[in-house]
């Protein structure tokens, strides 16, 4: 098997100028995948390129039937999405609740067949898919302005497009947990790349590079609604319940007070694209109590997802650690 190079060769464009192959970004090391792992990566890369080509409408039409499959065939992901929004909007009736879990179910699948709009177009492509913009003025002002930025990305609507919309022409950096195949960690590296997102790892260096990033005025990318490590969160509130909330935020925040904004893209009906909606993000961030500033970064998520919760990924196990230890799920 070659070490010098991956075996593929994906060309991502980034202007007319330039181009970034994926073969660019990999080590010898790391490019040995097993025979298994690298199947699987074609089999990935070639669905990301079929549905990069494919109209959104078309897509969306795809993802609610697969979503109804999801529905009505018991499997995991709809038993966590119907205990969610059971849990997170008890004055819902339940066929109220039933229809909201379906619509998540059908914006779970419409995320992933939209990846490759986001992954595989070239930059632009990929920017044309937001046909509406709300609120990203101020953050994009705050940016010229040279204050630091940190940009609150929750899992809703498509935080792909999302990310390279809001982050078009600012320097940017956001935090990254590489994938275990090596190929797949080489293809979002090179996504990311393409649009000039610098990336950091998911350690205190990375937390460094963020910090520096900060202090420069940059604007800091960051996730926040995953349940982090032992060390890294407090319990806060979060639509009525007690949520593991990541502190890296409202440490990042606590340095130099950075201006701090939340948004999501919500795709809009008929394959019309989707609308980047941001706000600035609750002021109770800047607390200097770890407990008060994380239910301020969940208050900031909620108020996103209260703007179209049927898009929110109410799939994840969000509320799997309690502080009792009980089983929520």
């Amino acid at each position: 098997m070659r070490q010098s190079a991956c075996i593929n060769t994906l060309i991502l464009r980034r202007d007319n100028a330039s181009e970034l192959k994926i073969t660019d970004l990999i080590s010898p090391k790391e490019a040995s995948p097993t025979p298994l792992s690298r199947l699987g990566f074609f089999v990935v890369l070639g669905f990301l390129r079929l549905t990069s080509v494919l109209p959104l409408r078309l897509l969306h039409w795809i993802g609610g039937g697969l979503g109804w499959l999801f529905a009505v065939i018991p499997n995991r992901s709809a038993a966590t999405t119907r205990r969610n929004i059971a849990a997170c909007f008890p004055a819902l009736s339940s066929a109220e609740q039933e229809s909201l879990a379906r619509q998540s179910l059908n914006g779970m699948v419409c995320t992933g067949l939209e990846m490759g709009k986001a992954w595989i177009l070239p930059i632009e492509g990929t920017l044309a898919q937001v046909t509406e913009v709300e609120g990203l003025a101020a953050l994009q002002a705050a940016s010229k302005a040279g204050e630091g930025v940190i940009l609150l990305a929750p899992h809703l609507g498509n935080w792909e497009i999302f990310g390279y919309f809001a982050c078009e022409g600012i320097a940017s950096n956001f935090m990254y947990q590489p994938p275990k195949n090596p190929q797949m960690d080489a293809l979002l590296r090179g996504v990311r790349a393409k649009s000039g997102i610098q990336l950091a790892p998911t350690n205190r260096k990375g937390v460094a590079i963020l910090l520096g990033a900060l202090q420069k005025g940059e604007l800091v990318g960051v996730l926040p609604d995953q349940v982090p490590n032992d060390e890294g969160g407090v319990y806060a509130d979060f639509f009525g319940e007690s949520a593991f909330t990541m502190t890296l935020t409202s440490r990042l925040a606590q340095r130099g007070k950075p201006r701090v904004f939340c948004g999501f893209a919500q795709r809009l009906p008929k394959g019309k694209g989707f609308k980047v909606i941001v706000h600035e993000a609750d002021a109770g961030i800047y607390d200097k109590d770890l407990g008060a500033s994380a239910a301020a970064i969940n208050r900031s998520v909620e108020r996103c997802v209260r703007l179209a919760p049927e898009q929110y990924q109410w799939e994840y196990k969000r509320f799997r650690r309690q502080p009792d230890d009980s089983e929520f799920y």
